[in-house]
């Protein structure tokens, strides 16, 4: 099939294909005597892997570093199972920062509801942010 059939099959826009290509995520397909790139079903399977682990939140060098793996003929089991381990850590890193973020929000909150905007000095850009 043409790149184009093959954006239509996985939803993956015409240019992010080329960037995979160049990336070496898809591998080169083959080219017709007049040089249209031409994909088999296993560029299918392999764009829908793609958007599946971009969804779980994998970088697409990690992408990459599973699909070298399968490419390799191993199963990237337990290389899949380390990323998504790390990445669990991540997220609940980025949870406690955004936990301790609301906070600190909130507290400024509070503290602009009881400020006037009289007491407002101009040599401050905000009293609710700055110090009073």
């Amino acid at each position: 099939m043409k790149i184009g059939q093959l954006s239509k099959e996985t939803g993956t826009p015409v240019r992010t294909i080329r960037f995979y290509e160049d990336k070496g995520v898809l591998p080169p397909p083959r080219r017709t005597d007049a040089g249209y790139r031409e994909y088999d079903e296993r560029a299918i399977s392999r764009l829908r892997f793609v958007a599946a682990a971009q969804g779980a939140g994998l970088r697409l060098s990690e992408i990459k570093g599973i699909l070298a793996v399968r490419d390799r003929g191993d199963a990237p089991c337990e290389h899949t199972i380390a990323l998504l381990v790390g990445k669990r850590d991540e997220i609940d890193s980025r949870i406690k920062d955004l936990k301790r973020l609301r906070t600190e929000v909130d507290n400024l909150l509070k503290r602009g509801v009881g400020l006037d905007p009289a007491d407002c000095s101009p040599e401050g850009v905000c009293q609710i942010i700055g110090p009073l």
